[in-house]
């Protein structure tokens, strides 16, 4: 079964390209992408926009291209409705925002959080380049990471179980 991805809307937008004037151009662009992304990974996604300082009595929701997108109520705030979307869901979800908040709560929830970077680098990035070794240095053979103390144990180039299962919750998306 596919992952439902909640992503915080402009948390995202506001990452990949910066807050400007040109809002709705932005939103646009981000909804195309994020179209894309559901076309080529097919799984669920639900964007969350802020939509209490507008006069919208109630939450509006809509399908744009695959994409349901979702603005809060007025009174509302965005990180409220992903709170409460991440109860539903639960452990079904993966969210993606930089809110330590709505980390935490989707963590509490068995839910899986994605930093508004990591999703836009999976955005961004060509499929091709999803096999590359992300710690080896190819040219040199060496590894870049700083080396271990004589007190610990194991392997010393194999990353601690906790990176290694988010890497491969990773691989998903």
């Amino acid at each position: 079964m596919a992952t439902h991805l909640l992503i915080d809307g402009y948390n995202l937008m506001g990452f990949m390209q910066g807050l400007s004037e040109k809002l709705e151009a932005n939103r646009e662009q981000l909804l195309r992408r994020l179209a894309a992304y559901r076309h080529r990974k097919n799984h669920p996604i639900t964007v969350v926009f802020d939509g209490w300082g507008q006069d919208r009595m109630m939450e509006q929701r809509e399908h744009r291209t695959g994409v349901q997108v979702v603005y809060s109520k007025r009174g509302e705030k965005a990180d409220q409705v992903i709170q409460r979307l991440v109860r539903q869901y639960g452990s079904d979800c993966a969210v993606v925002s930089s809110d330590h908040e709505i980390i935490a709560v989707a963590r509490s929830h068995g839910a899986f959080a994605l930093e508004a970077w990591e999703f836009a680098g999976k955005l961004t990035l060509p499929p091709s380049s999803a096999g590359s070794i992300p710690h080896k240095e190819l040219d040199r053979g060496e590894d870049d990471r700083p080396r271990r103390g004589p007190e610990k144990k194991g392997n010393p180039r194999k990353l601690p179980k906790a990176q290694r299962q988010r890497q491969s919750r990773l691989k998903r998306f």
